[in-house]
């Protein structure tokens, strides 16, 4: 299958996830078939390339850009978007590798982005009505609850997950932005993309996923990357309502 036939290319950073990397490309190529699969690998010292490496030699639906070291999440995304649109993939999917987002909801997110041409992005949404998060202690839920309401609040957004990582974009969407300024990490990347969609005036709708944390490997988020989304945050919030908007 071309990268033309296929209906999206699902985009995977990993970073030391070997325990989790052959399930999450079962799990994608079961639910959504006729996508691609593109593992965006940060020099994973555990060998997670090496074992996409292999399962790419035996299925040409799946693929692997080696970079050099950990280069972080939004530079990953971004890696993974230029790749896409230099093959042509009419959607381009984000998606952890922890097992955290359920793939068997992937074609409610494709279903809701091509049904109406006005919807430019999907998103998984955990806190919609039918949404819901598994395994997460109170103190968790709460900080993702409260910094959500607090991003929705400050940049006058009607997005109820503003911060989540399981998405379906049109392809171009992201053609039309100007990927070499993005600059975000971890969380923040997320707002940030959320706010160049609204930019380019596209529709965004939440489609309800059940999220579950994940049962191998370690969490990559630290205190850091929720300081810098705190932070980043208020600063489009006051672009926003001083009359600049996040360019596309």
């Amino acid at each position: 299958m071309t990268p033309a036939e296929a209906t999206a290319l699902v985009i995977v950073p990993t970073y030391d996830e070997a325990e989790n990397v052959r399930s999450i490309v079962a799990a994608v190529l079961t639910a959504v078939p006729g996508a691609h699969l593109l593992v965006v690998d940060d020099g994973s010292p555990d060998g997670t390339g090496d074992i996409v490496r292999s399962i790419a030699a035996d299925d040409d639906r799946v693929h692997l850009l080696q970079r050099s070291g950990k280069l972080g999440l939004g530079t990953a995304y971004v890696a993974g978007f230029r790749w896409g649109l230099e093959r042509g993939y009419p959607l381009l999917v984000e998606m952890d590798a922890d097992g955290s987002h359920p793939a068997d909801r992937l074609p409610a997110l494709v279903d809701a982005v091509t049904t109406s041409d006005e919807v430019m992005l999907a998103i998984g949404s955990r806190w919609v009505p039918g949404g819901s998060v598994v395994d997460w202690p109170f103190r968790r839920e709460a900080l993702s609850r409260g910094a959500n309401t607090y991003a929705r609040l400050v940049l006058g957004l009607d997005v109820r997950d503003i911060t989540a990582g399981f998405r379906v974009y049109r392809s171009d969407a992201i053609a039309r932005m100007d990927l070499g300024s993005i600059d975000s990490k971890g969380y923040c990347f997320q707002v940030d993309m959320t706010l160049r969609v609204d930019a380019l005036g596209g529709r965004i709708v939440e489609v309800p996923i059940r999220f579950r944390d994940r049962v191998h490997g370690v969490s990559k988020m630290s205190r850091s990357i929720v300081l810098e989304a705190m932070l980043r945050v208020t600063q489009w919030g006051l672009q926003r309502r001083f009359g600049r908007r996040t360019r596309p």
